[in-house]
């Protein structure tokens, strides 16, 4: 079930601000800010079964990685869709990747479609789930 909610209301405003934080942090390679963008207890599944529990462990992750393999990319989220199931919990869905330099599209290897939980909690918005899957083509069993 879904509730209304005014596409001007500050809960959205607020939802769009995380998916945005996200991507400003990305890009301005501070994993610090893109970490504290989630729950203390929040889980984080990425493609090539990936499974990350708690802000701390996500925290160590990607730091990691902005050393390494996404050091001087960027990252495209497109929402695509947004549903409140309560006031303070909204459901997001996006499209998008990891931009190498110069790319304004993500390579079909690096293109993925993500689903977010973020929730209120007290005077602040989190991420409290976050999973993503990558948008290769594939046949699905039986076609």
């Amino acid at each position: 079930m879904t509730i209304k909610i005014d596409a001007e209301a500050p809960a959205v405003t607020a939802v769009r601000g995380v998916v945005d934080g996200i991507a400003a942090s990305w890009a301005a390679n501070d994993p610090h800010g893109f970490a504290d963008a989630y729950t203390e207890d929040a889980s984080m599944i990425l493609s090539g079964d990936r499974y990350f529990s708690g802000r701390e462990v996500i925290r160590k992750v990607v730091v990691g990685q902005f050393q390494s393999a996404h050091r001087g990319t960027t990252l495209l989220q497109n929402i695509v869709d947004m549903r409140f199931i309560s006031p303070e919990t909204a459901v997001v869905i996006t499209e998008g990747g990891v931009l190498a330099p110069g790319e304004t599209e993500p390579s079909a290897d690096r293109a993925i479609r993500a689903t977010w939980v973020i929730t209120q909690e007290n005077d602040a918005w989190k991420i409290a789930a976050y999973q993503n899957t990558r948008n290769a083509d594939q046949t699905l069993p039986g076609e």
